[in-house]
Order: C-alpha cells, then sequence, then structure tokens
C-alpha cells in the first residue's frame, strides 16, 4: 500500500493536533516535542508535522479527491458537526475542471479543499498576475487558489 506524505510546518503543535485529528477522523500515530505524524487510512496518507514559529501555513493549499458530490456533502455534514468553519463551492471552475467542494482551514491557515471533479472546464483558461491559480476566463470570481 502506498500514500501521500505532507510534512507541515505549524506555530501550535497541540492545536494542530486537534484540527487534524477532527479533519481525518484519526488520532495521531506519534507524537513528540515539537512532532506529531498522522498514519491515515482514507484517504491513503501520512501526515507529518513539524513545530516551526517561523513558518506556519506555509503551503498554498492540499485537498482530497474523492469521486462524487455525495462525498464533498458527507465531508461537509462532518466537518460542520466537528465545529470546523466551512466554504461550499458547488460548480466552480478550478485547475481546467468544474468541481464540487468544501473548504476548510488549518489553524495556521493552511487551506483544505475535499472535492470532486464533475467535468473538463472547456472554457479559457487565464493565469491570475497574483497567484499561480488558473482561473475560467468565463468565471474568474470563482477562482481556486
Amino acid at each position: 500500500m502506498s500514500r501521500l506524505q505532507l510534512a507541515l510546518n505549524v506555530s501550535n503543535l497541540e492545536e494542530s493536533i486537534a484540527f487534524y485529528t477532527k479533519y481525518f477522523n484519526t488520532p495521531p500515530a506519534k507524537v513528540r516535542p515539537g512532532y506529531a505524524n498522522f498514519a491515515i487510512a482514507e484517504p491513503p496518507l501520512k501526515l507529518v508535522l513539524f513545530e516551526n514559529e517561523q513558518k506556519p501555513g506555509s503551503i498554498n493549499h492540499l485537498g482530497v479527491e474523492v469521486f462524487s458530490t455525495n462525498e464533498v456533502v458527507a465531508a461537509t455534514r462532518y466537518f460542520a458537526s466537528q465545529g470546523l468553519e466551512t466554504e461550499v463551492e458547488d460548480g466552480t471552475v478550478c485547475c481546467h475542471a468544474l468541481q464540487d467542494k468544501v473548504w476548510v482551514h488549518g489553524p495556521d491557515g493552511a487551506r483544505w479543499e475535499t472535492y470532486t471533479v464533475l467535468a473538463d472546464a472547456s472554457e479559457p483558461i487565464v493565469v491570475t498576475s497574483d497567484s499561480e491559480c488558473c482561473v475560467d476566463a468565463t468565471y474568474p470570481a470563482s477562482a481556486c487558489c
């Protein structure tokens, strides 16, 4: 079995452990001073947290792809039940695809999306000057990043 590994810098390890335990519904596998990791079965992921107050939340965003809108809706309900603030985007164009998604933010501002791809986006894509995100030229307000 393989899984994606993500290493994140966090300013407050305890706060981050609490958030990611809720987000993934999984407790940490290992906790040491300034360090924690999670071995998450679904989705397959090794999440590593390093306490580093100089560079907290330095990743643009992270995400989990699911295979249906029902799974996005279920994730939204779960996050809300855990007291996490959600931002839902239905039918948004992002990364050359039409998507349904829900966003949550970690304690240091790391943005997490749970999303499903509904279809390819046939509209022209432009790159905005203030980010690396591609935006549908028809729907620039729906920028994903």
